[in-house]
């Protein structure tokens, strides 16, 4: 899995960052009245650091208006699969690993769609048939007839792949740079009039050329396959990155650049008199010849669309001839292009099972993984067919096994898919699913993990929001009921990056995204889900610090607070350590040996349990969630400690605390306050006190043999409660205070 960064953060020494010293567990504090007897001081109250300053307090608006989210446990915190390497799911599929792992407490699972990433084809089923069962290729639909039990599925790289590399793959290559004239670039069938009943106008397909720096540019030479394009453009960019910057630039077409009535075969252009600075070109093609592929005629897909059999770019005149700035390769040292779809085709000899494996569906329901729950699960759809898609979900509601939501393709803007090309699948894909199993829910399109809304080269009205345009395009079809749930993934922070004062921006950050996708237009009355999320998409040492715990835990309760129906932490197996920027890290909740059993829990895994089993009552019943503030600010006004409360279903009002300041530990007083009653009330009786700090866990680095020592278990207390207890949270920790509540 790899994301793009989309943002920048400074720098803050490593040595601030992984140096955090133990802080002292502390219990109630007790004030002037309580040293009167009202409270005893806990066994190993710890260090006095939170007694340096007067106790501050927390707010919890328990206002019934004021109400900010009710979640059930079971429904809105997971975690989740995703591909795993060769030869490891009959390791990871056994029972006491899956019941290790299912002691972090998290509820229902999704299952991730790695293959799309890799630009390959999904046999979710290696049963099935193929379009041309001759050849034992074109296109494959999996069986949705039950037979013998599915524990292992594989991917199938795609031969006509026109992408040197995405968002999340480095594998492979581009046949439009390749150096192989036999091999081309096909684009997808079904964005074609054909399968859309759209004029191809409205899709036009597109491949972009990257040279890497700016250069002088007046000549292409288009090697066309079959279909080739009858109307098309070649263009240029002026202004910054074309495909990670879209709106910070324009395309412009060469004067030479606009052909009609094109007959294939190689075409060379003179785009301009005098060579034009350029880093990035793009053929723009808006009508095919609708002639066949080398696949034959058999298969009207294989007639419909563009193919390209290599690309040159650079300059012409009459003294030189043409000079190639392309450099031609079947790896990653090619020059890179990028294209706007890919035709599915493929054979039986395309498998790759070394690029890991998708663990099969029986395995995944019988296994215990999914606690028994709904789960979350993908269809293949950038790189698939409604056929196989439609048969999948039937294969699931024939085996029984239960389905909360069916998740479209798979990063679509990671894929540089455009908001209407992803549209026109959706609705095609979801027609194919309804059609066998009505009752499917589905949604997506399963953003990569981004702060901000994502932006698109504008269309010809100038909108750039691509959720904005996707929805539109379902408005326009009369289809928006067809979108269930919107999904995303979370990963807030760069790979490198990552600062203890990122801690500070994870509330606001998680909580931001959620108002964007509502400003693009996104309906009330359609949920949003981070099926994917960790604090990066590369990891470091600060996934298995106590940052990483910290994260967990104000991403959880931000995200709740904010709104949001259903996290879903990645991942949930354990893994291998792998080096990062700053030390080793996994995703994950526990290290692994080598072969793949559970060695030792990280920090995540604690907070886990804190979130899952302290703080919520874990199960099927909702809980209320309510605002809550702390008034402990630094100097530069950041808030120290965050507080989220719930009312849970048990009767006990429950608070996680998250103490984010890495040098002092702090004491609070907690007051539930519903001003529109004007009353107050305080915790009555015994308080359950969970703290997980640095007396409980630390992280001692030494690279692959890195370990925690101490490693856990968070320290539990019963307290007594009132209205002058003061109660101590350690530097750098989380703390659950839970417990009756007198209004």
């Amino acid at each position: 899995m790899e994301k793009r960064s989309r943002e920048q953060s400074g720098q803050l020494s490593r040595r601030k960052f992984l140096g955090a010293s133990a802080a002292s567990a502390l219990a109630v504090i007790p004030s002037k009245a309580l040293r009167a007897g009202a409270l005893a001081m806990q066994d190993n109250p710890g260090g006095t650091d939170a007694l340096h300053s007067q106790p501050s307090t927390v707010t919890v608006d328990i206002a019934p208006s004021h109400l900010a989210n009710t979640f059930s446990p079971h429904r809105a915190l997971g975690t989740s699969i995703d591909i795993l390497p060769y030869g490891s799911v009959d390791k990871l599929y056994v029972e006491p690993t899956i019941k290790e792992c299912l002691s972090a407490g998290w509820g229902p699972m999704t299952y991730r769609q790695n293959t799309e990433l890799q630009i390959a084809a999904w046999h979710w089923n290696d049963r099935g048939t193929w379009s041309d069962p001759a050849n034992r290729s074109g296109y494959f639909t999996g069986s949705a007839e039950p037979a013998e039990t599915l524990r292992h599925s594989y991917a199938y790289p795609l031969p006509h792949r026109g992408t040197t590399r995405n968002g999340g793959s480095t594998h492979g290559y581009s046949r439009l740079t390749d150096g192989n004239p036999q091999t081309y670039w096909k684009s997808n069938p079904y964005l074609t009039s054909r399968f859309t009943g759209e004029e191809d106008s409205l899709h036009p397909q597109w491949v972009v050329i990257d040279l890497g720096t700016a250069q002088g540019v007046n000549a292409v030479r288009i090697d066309w396959g079959n279909p080739y394009a009858r109307n098309y453009e070649v263009q240029y960019w002026t202004g910054e990155d074309a495909m990670d910057q879209p709106v910070s630039g324009a395309w412009n077409t060469f004067p030479g650049g606009i052909v009609t009535g094109g007959s294939g075969g190689s075409a060379m252009l003179t785009l301009s008199r005098e060579p034009i600075e350029a880093r990035f070109l793009r053929i723009l093609m808006t009508e095919s010849s609708n002639t066949c592929s080398t696949h034959g005629a058999g298969d009207p897909r294989n007639c419909v669309g563009y193919a390209i059999h290599e690309v040159f770019v650079g300059t012409f005149d009459s003294s030189v001839g043409f000079v190639d700035l392309v450099q031609h390769s079947p790896d990653q040292n090619q020059t890179p292009t990028y294209c706007s779809s890919i035709d599915p085709w493929h054979s039986a000899s395309d498998l790759d099972v070394h690029a890991g494996d998708q663990t099969g569906f029986d395995l995944f329901f019988t296994s215990g993984v999914t606690n028994q729950l709904p789960a979350i699960i993908p269809i293949a759809m950038l790189y698939g067919t409604p056929e196989d898609a439609a048969a999948e979900i039937a294969y699931l509601k024939k085996r029984g096994y239960p389905v909360a939501y069916v998740e479209m393709g798979e990063e679509p803007d990671g894929q540089y898919a455009m908001p209407e090309d992803y549209g026109a699948l959706y609705l095609q894909f979801a027609e194919a699913i309804h059609r066998l199993t009505p009752e499917a829910r589905l949604g997506g399109p399963i953003f990569e993990g981004v702060n901000e809304d994502i932006k698109v080269w504008p269309d010809a009205a100038g909108r750039t929001s691509w959720l904005g345009r996707f929805l539109n395009y379902l408005k326009s079809h009369g289809r928006l009921s067809d979108l269930a749930f919107m999904s995303f993934e979370h990963y807030p922070f760069g790979p490198c990056e990552v600062t203890w004062s990122d801690l500070y921006r994870e509330p606001e950050l998680v909580s931001h995204i959620l108002d964007v996708w509502r400003e693009d237009g996104l309906p009330e009355n359609v949920p949003m889900l981070i099926t994917e999320s960790n604090l990066s998409w590369g990891t470091d040492q600060s996934f298995v610090d106590m940052f990483g715990a910290l994260w967990l835990a104000d991403y959880a309760g931000a995200f709740l607070t904010a709104g949001g129906s259903g996290l879903y932490y990645f991942q949930f197996f354990p893994e291998h350590l792998s080096h990062g920027c700053n030390g080793e890290g996994i995703f994950g909740m526990s290290t692994a040996t080598a072969d793949y059993q559970v060695r030792q829990h990280t920090s995540q895994y604690f907070a886990a349990q804190l979130i899952n089993l302290e703080w919520v009552k874990p199960g099927g019943e909702d809980h209320h969630l309510y605002r809550a503030s702390c008034d402990i600010t630094d100097a530069a006004g950041h808030r120290l400690v965050t507080v989220y409360a719930v009312e849970r279903p048990d009767g006990q009002w429950s608070l996680l605390l998250v103490n984010r300041d890495q040098d002092n530990a702090h004491a609070v007083r907690v007051i539930f306050q519903d001003e529109q009653a004007g009353r107050n009330a305080s915790f009555s009786g015994p308080v359950t006190m969970v703290t997980f700090g640095a007396e409980q866990y630390q992280w001692h680095e030494d690279g692959r043999n890195g370990h925690a020592d101490p490693d856990g278990p968070p320290l539990t207390r019963t307290l007594a409660g009132g209205r002058e207890s003061v109660f101590g949270l350690p530097k750098a920790s989380l703390t659950v205070l839970r417990g009756k509540v007198q209004i």
